[in-house]
């Protein structure tokens, strides 16, 4: 049976990492990520660990675009367009950033704070980190397509012999 989230604890930034770079093992091109947590939640952790996954190389320093607003990683598997929204303030700002263009193509597309605007194509999938402990994090994923589905059940499954979700 497929279900459009789940909920995982990682009880290390180990873990995390782990989590992460699984999901960059299965994640196809056209797959939009949404992240929402606090500061410190580990939202840019979580993309670093992906872009790995993701077989970018370990010499690509994967950063914050928290000041660039977008980072491009063309090194892997899948190109990935890593995004942060926290210093944004209008709509209007987002059409300089070439992310509704970005959608649309053969990429992966990560958003930090993907929460402050519409951004986001139907087909998403939502992560929520927040905080557990010093180095604990909760993690909550939501499908909310078809695409975003399978890619859920893909890292669900990837996931399962370290973990079981709940």
């Amino acid at each position: 049976m497929t279900t459009t989230d789940f909920q995982i604890e990682l009880g290390s930034l180990d873990a995390t990492t782990k989590c992460a770079a699984a999901l960059g093992q299965v994640v196809e091109a056209g797959t939009a990520i949404g992240l929402v947590g606090d500061l410190g939640a580990g939202k840019t952790t979580f993309v670093q660990a992906l872009a790995r996954g993701l077989g970018v190389p370990e010499s690509t320093r994967v950063t914050s675009p928290t000041f660039t607003l977008v980072n491009e990683y063309p090194g892997g598997r899948v190109p990935l367009i890593h995004s942060d929204l926290y210093r944004l303030e209008r709509d209007q700002e987002l059409d300089e950033l070439g992310l509704f263009e970005a959608l649309d193509d053969p990429v992966v597309v990560v958003i930090e704070w993907c929460d402050k605007f519409r951004v986001l194509p139907e087909d998403h999938l939502r992560l929520e980190l927040s905080i557990a402990g010093e180095h604990s994090r909760s993690l909550r994923g939501i499908a909310s397509g078809p695409h975003s589905l399978h890619c859920l059940a893909a890292w669900r499954e990837a996931l399962a012999p370290a973990a079981e979700p709940r």
